[in-house]
């Protein structure tokens, strides 16, 4: 077992390579306002600076370029997500009548799920563009 270091570390000699800071600190140095220890920031650095001739990415940014692409996408991920929240159901019935010994009934859940996986299959091959 390792001993824990003392609760109140003294602070480090001056000239050390990091002096550990702490609000407050016994060193001047550390406790100077932003601008004196960062003297390449300047009030103008940013918005005010006049290198600076665009801000944002651009106009038309963040509109729908393609607004029919984009409902035919949002559609086709509602009909999947449809079909797969029923596989996820007809799972469920297939297992419960499974586990009930209605192995017939289970074939036909089987079916089901196949027939969905291939609806899902179909909406994936409609348009190869998309992908």
């Amino acid at each position: 077992m390792t001993d824990a270091p003392p609760p109140e570390q003294p602070l480090p000699p001056p000239g050390s390579h990091h002096p550990t800071y702490h609000p407050g600190s016994a060193d001047p140095a550390l406790n100077r306002p932003v601008h004196e220890r960062y003297p390449q920031i300047r009030p103008t650095s940013g918005y005010g600076d006049p290198r600076v001739r665009h801000t944002g990415p651009g106009p038309g940014a963040g509109t729908d370029q393609e607004p029919e692409r984009s409902s035919k996408l949002t559609a086709r991920l509602a009909l999947a997500m449809t079909v797969v929240v029923g596989q996820l159901w007809g799972l469920t019935v297939l297992i419960d009548e499974w586990m009930e010994g209605n192995t017939g009934t289970a074939w036909w859940g089987a079916g089901f799920l196949c027939l969905s996986f291939l609806v899902v299959l179909a909406l994936w091959l409609l348009d190869p563009k998309d992908r």
